[in-house]
């Protein structure tokens, strides 16, 4: 019901008649000497009766003025140490009139300057909303180099995002890939236009993430990072200190390579020894006697990550773009800790390559960019024993890891062309994104099989030289697995150990197919307009369409508006306050992740195998002669209805200046989620037929016992956020920035596990039609 509101809404306001036609408008390109483009700098446009206007230049280095009066301006870039020499004048005529700009390296005063007017303001752009955060320069400093603790970080600043499945981080427009080192990065902003047409993901929690071109000058960093045990405490589980030793050294470089090229490239090597403490009990084999075992390893692990850049500049108009980055890890004896033995540990490693292009074309008014990304993630472990898991619960685990030896590896592809255009107190920007992923997985979970102690039994008393006595008593875990080894060695019987308490509770191993390929593509084209309606208002309006393979679902339009509105401003009274408010559909991706687990455990690629009380440990039979200990499989299965899941998101924002370089933030978000993903079985027993006591008992709708759990898509989602912000920049140039969110969020996304009798038309979805 509010799809076709929304539509209305969008028209009307489309149709409205302009009062503002003869209005002018200003945009152009910002570089530095060498030609780089300046992506993020500040430009600033005066003139007689206005206040200053400011905006920043977006991936492009482009910026862009709608909706001025003709007349006399002075424009002004600036970027961290860099700034226009002089401020360029112009006499605008109504339409649209081209500017590009060229900075220079900025003095010490100039800096001062610019870290002043860094200050935050309020503005009816829709990128400079209060509540987003841009990051750069020194600010950058204060966040950790480790890439899983960048990302945490800029997800706790970007605080809680709306919606089911968290925020989104995007790496020079890209979707998914790798954090760039932070040496590279030039500036991470956070938060901005939330209900751009551009993006697929809600916007709140949007982090987006662009790296540094090359500079005029040659320049480079080198930090090194050391760390051991001495400040470390003793793990209260551990009889002595566990070792420690860090070693982090990271560096980059640029410079020019020609008059039209530039390079920069970054370069990360950590190489960090961790502890890893074993603390369990197990049996002496000489002995055989119970005795506790602490044991302290150490986990070398090596992280490495190149990332070299070009930037190029093919002519005045066009630049391109070339980045490659590979990264390599390699842990050994990953997996050990706890109850879990040596022997439990394995060789973990990948190697991650992004290669990324981009050309940039200014074209008339207009400004196109196409971009390509190819991403490689290749992870693998291998088990420092391919023996079968020994579990014996609440005391050790050993043998071999039970996730074999397994690879995966997954190629993404991705390629975008947006184009920006600039018409009078219109701002447009449209484009294609196409995606496609391939997954080739190898998961031998369970291959070498698993036999489990659990104890629990009644078992004879043994005296102190192992003889049973006429007393009964419960044993644990430790002790059925003590007595097994203890008779094994004396030459008994299977069955005269188990009589006396030894002997395996049970025995698992998985056979089949370990090796499985998926692949998916999907596609996304959008639209957008942002009109500066008035000199304190303006409008945003668009709308995207999405579609994808592994889903029969072609319905996915997402319009998007929005509305910024600075009462009392206007001419050269500027507002201290800003009322915004917006709405738009946001859909997800049927990841190819449940796509591959509907083909591994479809109840044919791969069987599970479980004898209960087995003879035959520690041998591992063939299993063919286990083929009558095939367990019931839990299948999983993809409904053919199966819809992409969407959100219906509403925000309402105010913003107000405060004194001091701050500013206020409050803003109340719903988010109102359709068709959210599900598993629900959908072959359980039907009511009254199942008996715990009976065997074979139910009447199973799909012809067999076992689960079929069905991944659908009619779960709902409904979240209320009330969000406060402060951004705060000191005189000092340190910057504040926080947030208090109050946040209620239900849903309905478990299954239920019921059976819905004839739940499609006609003979359903899996044969004939069932009835309850």
């Amino acid at each position: 019901m509010r799809r076709p509101a929304n539509v209305l809404i969008i028209l009307a306001v489309w149709a409205a008649p302009s009062a503002y036609a003869q209005t002018a408008s200003l945009r152009g390109q910002v570089t530095d000497e060498s030609g780089a483009l300046v992506p993020g700098s500040k430009v600033t446009l005066t003139g007689a009766g206005i206040a200053a206007k400011s905006t920043k230049t977006d991936d492009a280095g482009v910026y862009t003025f709608g909706g001025l009066a003709p007349g006399e301006y002075t424009v002004q870039g600036s970027s961290p140490q860099l700034a226009t020499a002089q401020p360029a004048k112009i006499a605008l005529k109504p339409g649209t009139q081209v500017l590009n700009l060229t900075l220079r390296v900025s003095s010490m005063s100039e800096k001062v300057t610019v870290r002043e007017n860094g200050a935050p303001t309020v503005s009816t752009d829709s990128a400079n909303n209060a509540s987003a955060l841009v990051l750069s320069g020194a600010d950058l400093d204060a966040l950790p180099d480790d890439p899983d603790d960048l990302a945490a970080d800029l997800q706790a600043l970007a605080g809680p995002s709306a919606g089911p499945n968290g925020g989104s981080i995007f790496v020079d427009g890209f979707s998914g890939g790798q954090l760039p080192p932070k040496e590279s990065i030039r500036e991470i902003r956070i938060n901005q236009n939330p209900f751009s047409a551009e993006y697929d993901k809600l916007g709140y929690g949007k982090i987006e993430i662009f790296t540094k071109p090359g500079s005029d000058k040659y320049r480079g960093t080198a930090q090194w990072n050391f760390g051991n045990d001495f400040w470390n405490t003793r793990n209260p589980y551990s009889p002595e200190k566990a070792h420690f030793l860090l070693n982090e050294f990271e560096g980059s470089a640029g410079g020019p390579i020609t008059s039209m090229s530039s390079f920069t490239v970054d370069a990360q090597r950590n190489m960090v020894n961790n502890g890893s403490i074993v603390n369990a009990v197990t049996v002496n084999p000489q002995t055989f006697a119970i005795q506790p075992f602490a044991s302290i390893l150490v986990t070398p692990g090596r992280y490495t990550n190149v990332s070299p850049r070009i930037d190029y500049q093919l002519s005045q108009n066009h630049t391109l773009m070339f980045r490659y980055g590979i990264t390599h890890s390699d842990v050994r004896d990953n997996g050990i800790g706890g109850f879990d033995m040596i022997s439990r540990g394995y060789h973990s490693q990948f190697t991650n390559q992004t290669v990324q292009a981009a050309e940039t074309a200014v074209l008339g008014t207009a400004v196109n960019e196409t971009r390509f990304q190819f991403y490689r993630s290749a992870p693998q472990s291998i088990p420092n024993s391919t023996g079968p898991t020994i579990q014996v619960l609440q005391a050790f685990n050993s043998g071999g890891a039970a996730n074999g030896r397994a690879f995966d590896a997954q190629n993404s592809y991705e390629l975008q062309n947006y184009t920006s255009i600039a018409k009078g107190a219109h701002a447009w920007r449209f484009g294609i994104r196409l995606r496609g992923q391939t997954d080739d997985n190898t998961s031998p979970q369970n291959f070498n099989g698993t036999f489990t102690f659990s104890g629990g039994a009644v078992a004879p008393v043994l005296d102190a030289v192992n003889q049973p006595e006429t007393a009964m008593e419960p044993i644990s875990s430790i002790e059925s697995y003590r007595r097994t080894l203890l008779f094994q060695e004396l030459g008994y019987s299977p069955a005269q150990i188990r009589a006396l308490g030894g002997g395996a509770s049970q025995f698992s191993i998985a056979i089949g197919a370990a090796q499985l390929a998926v692949h998916q593509y999907d596609g996304a084209i959008f639209a957008g307009d942002e009109w500066r309606a008035l000199p304190n208002l303006t409008l945003s309006w668009g709308i995207r369409y999405e579609a994808q393979t592994n889903v029969h679902d072609w319905r996915d339009a997402a319009p998007r508006a929005s509305v910024a509105w600075a009462p009392g401003a206007g001419g050269k009274k500027s507002g201290k306050t800003v009322l915004r408010a917006g709405l738009g559909t946001f859909y997800d991706r049927f990841v190819l992740a449940n796509t591959l687990a509907a083909g591994r455990y479809n109840g044919l690629a791969q069987q599970q195998l479980v004898v209960g009380n087995p003879d035959f440990f520690p041998a591992v039979p063939d299993p063919a002669s286990l083929a009558g200990f095939q367990s019931t499989p839990v299948i999983q299965e993809i409904s053919s209805r199966l819809r992409a899941p969407y959100i219906l998101q509403s925000a309402v924002t105010m913003e107000r200046q405060l004194p001091r370089n701050t500013t206020l933030a409050v803003t109340y978000t719903n988010s109102h989620g359709l068709h959210i993903l599900r598993s629900e079985d959908i072959n359980a027993p039907l009511p009254g037929t199942y008996h715990p006591n009976a065997a074979n008992s139910g009447v199973y709708p799909l012809g067999h016992p076992g689960a079929v759990n069905l991944m659908e898509s009619s779960g709902l989602y409904n979240q209320n956020q009330l969000i406060s912000n402060v951004n705060s920049k000191l005189n000092s140039g340190f910057s504040l920035f926080g947030f208090y969110v109050f946040n209620r969020a239900r849903s309905n996304t478990d299954g239920i596990g019921t059976f819905r009798a004839n739940p499609y038309s006609e003979a359903g979805e899996y044969g004939p039609a069932a009835t309850a």
